[in-house]
């Protein structure tokens, strides 16, 4: 048993806390403003050149004017504001962003990121992602614990195309929560109705396992 995208989000959400700049990034990423915990505000920035995105709009009040940095018509929120890319990247390279929630193809024992490119596959462009691992202050990663063949999504050594080296702070799956640290990979929680030994098989890399993992929080309305 698996967490659905949307159980997914919503764990993914308990990670933002009150105040925060974040970036979330194209696919899962951007369905976790639907879950944020009441009474906690964050401001989202797309690299584009938006702070302050709100959500989608309805069917029928699109602005072809207002996308995000993966071309989604958007809604932007009272106060919100515009610029160019080069004062967008410089807020990412000079570390005013808390978080950036990305997808990623791969991550390593050692927290380094492959997201942007599989060889031989259509290449859509690299986006922002290798700026965001470096620049914001901490990075997690929002991703299904396997490939669709089956293959493990966290390795020890990743196969594809880095995005950044170790830059990976917290990796949150459809199985587990799992933490990158100077001993290694450390499993904090597991998915409901997931056992440690299902977490551990589906997983390409030694885990540091605690003697107690707790079951992943999630809201009762997912």
């Amino acid at each position: 048993m698996t967490l659905t995208r949307d159980q997914l989000a919503a764990r993914v959400a308990l990670e933002l806390e009150d105040g925060q700049y974040v970036n979330l990034g194209i696919g899962m990423p951007t369905l976790v403003p639907n879950y944020v915990p009441e009474g906690v505000h964050v401001v989202l920035h797309s690299e584009n050149g938006i702070l302050g995105v709100g959500p989608y709009p309805f069917e029928g009040d699109e602005d072809p004017d207002l996308i995000n940095a993966g071309k989604e018509t958007v809604t932007i929120l009272p106060g919100a504001s515009f610029f160019d890319s080069s004062l967008s990247f410089g807020m990412i390279r000079g570390g005013h962003l808390d978080v950036a929630i990305l997808g990623a193809m791969q991550v390593n024992a050692r927290g380094d990121l492959a997201n942007w490119l599989i060889p031989g596959k259509m290449v859509n462009g690299m986006g922002g992602a290798m700026d965001l691992v470096q620049g914001a202050r901490r990075v997690v990663v929002m991703m299904e614990h396997v490939a669709r063949d089956g293959s493990p999504k966290i390795l020890e050594e990743c196969t594809l195309p880095l995005t950044g080296p170790a830059c990976v702070d917290r990796i949150i799956t459809d199985l587990a929560v799992v933490d990158v640290t100077d001993e290694g990979l450390v499993l904090r929680e597991v998915a409901p109705g997931v056992d440690v030994d299902e977490v551990v098989a589906a997983t390409g890399a030694t885990l540091v396992v605690p003697d107690e993992v707790p079951t992943m929080r999630l809201p009762v309305t997912v």
